[in-house]
């Protein structure tokens, strides 16, 4: 509340203006600084399916937190923070009669494919208005990338994320899991044969990338998706679970952005020595500064200007050290980060038991390629419109799936757009 106070009430809020979901902070501050929280709640929940996620892993400090006026001069208002606080009070001190509810059916059925922050957006927003909505997840457990990408001391899955799906749920919305869509049942039959009307396309970018270096193809050599899920689905992270992951002594992450951190903090609580191979020098890293700072303070070795050429392995053909190169920062790319430049002469090896690749994602071909007229980019991501109209009538999209690998809150804005546009165009607006 001490915080809240600080909320300058701007006429012009920056604050809202940079918030992918527009949530109206300076009038949830205002509830927040008069001790009425569950009124903060119902202002946030407007707009925000996920907030209890949303405080928890959003890169406030460049978007809501980042446009605080006092942020200028001084410390901007801690908007995540509070936001992060009114769904983790609300969380603990329910209220029944408050509680989300499902509200009459227009009679119109639109399917959501993905259970990720992109598609929990747009389903709640198409049930609040009345839509009969189905969400079809491919793996065993509702949430996508929050439910297997982000590691559990970071989004605790059963005390946080559980209870911002059971709110989605109580919306009326209908979650099926297990479904691969593209496999177990098309995007055709979905709207030919089982009465969906339209379809939203919200499956992420799951399919990692590679350097393409020698020695990947190890005993010992993983993408950080893979590790980040393993160690989630499986629950790696309790003692108590048998989890087939294998970690070792010594790992190296390759990679500088908010993956490679999570994927190497994960790996540092499974007891290994971790060290981050990136090759640019750490005012480059891709990564939150809060990120960086974390993993810095927990003891993780940061190998910088250093670049993988070959994983080697013994002759059973597991990993047992990183081949790398040393760089230097030569004249700036396409992006205005100066590109790293070879060192010659400067190969050297990581002792190593464990490689994880931390280079980004991008969406996996499987529904692209069992739907006819869905257009791609030369990158694999769906081709849609600002409105996340896809060259196929009645199927939309948003999120990762569009863009390429992003955040969290950035999926949720895109699945928010999305939903007015399936609304208009069920409406014949």
């Amino acid at each position: 509340m001490l915080e809240a106070t600080r909320c300058l009430h701007c006429k012009n809020p920056r604050c809202v203006g940079a918030c992918p979901v527009s949530i109206q902070i300076p009038e949830f501050i205002a509830k927040v600084c008069e001790g009425d929280i569950r009124g903060a709640a119902a202002i946030i929940a407007q707009d925000s399916s996920l907030p209890a996620v949303c405080g928890r892993v959003c890169p406030q400090e460049t978007q809501c937190e980042g446009s605080c006026i006092l942020g200028i001069k001084g410390e901007a208002v801690a908007i995540g923070k509070l936001e992060r606080f009114v769904a983790d009070w609300c969380r603990e001190n329910p209220d029944t009669d408050a509680q989300a509810v499902a509200v009459p059916s227009n009679g119109k059925k639109v399917a959501v494919i993905g259970s990720g922050p992109a598609g929990l957006a747009c389903a709640a927003d198409l049930a609040k208005w009345g839509y009969d909505v189905t969400i079809f997840e491919a793996l065993h457990k509702a949430g996508g990338v929050l439910e297997y990408g982000i590691p559990e001391f970071r989004l605790p899955k059963d005390s946080v994320l559980k209870g911002e799906i059971a709110q989605v749920r109580r919306l009326g919305i209908k979650i099926e899991t297990d479904v691969i869509v593209g496999k177990t049942i098309t995007i055709d039959r979905l709207m030919d044969e089982e009465g969906f009307q339209a379809v939203f396309i919200g499956t992420g970018a799951g399919l990692p990338k590679f350097m393409g270096i020698p020695g990947e193809n190890l005993c010992g050599v993983f993408s950080a998706n893979e590790f980040l899920t393993r160690n989630n689905l499986m629950k790696a992270y309790r003692e108590d679970y048998l989890t087939p992951i294998h970690a070792g002594k010594k790992v190296c992450v390759v990679g500088g952005g908010n993956v490679a951190m999570d994927a190497a903090r994960t790996a540092l609580r499974l007891g290994a020595e971790v060290h981050i191979v990136y090759r640019r020098t750490e005012a480059e890293l891709p990564a939150r500064k809060e990120e960086v700072h974390h993993a810095m303070e927990e003891g993780i070795i940061f190998d910088m200007l250093t670049n993988p050429v070959e994983i080697l392995g013994d002759e059973k053909g597991w990993v047992k050290s990183l081949k790398c190169i040393r760089m230097e920062l030569g004249e700036p790319d396409e992006s205005g980060r100066r590109s790293p430049v070879p060192v010659e002469g400067s190969e050297f090896e990581i002792p190593t038991e464990t490689v994880i690749m931390a280079l980004g994602t991008s969406p996996n071909p499987l529904i692209s390629k069992t739907t006819q007229g869905l257009e791609i980019t030369r990158r694999g991501c769906l081709v849609a419109d600002e409105q996340g109209a896809t060259t196929r009538p009645g199927v939309f999209a948003g999120g990762d799936a569009v863009t390429g690998a992003a955040t969290v809150i950035l999926a949720m804005g895109a699945g928010r757009t999305a939903a007015k546009a399936i609304d208009a165009y069920l409406q014949g607006k």
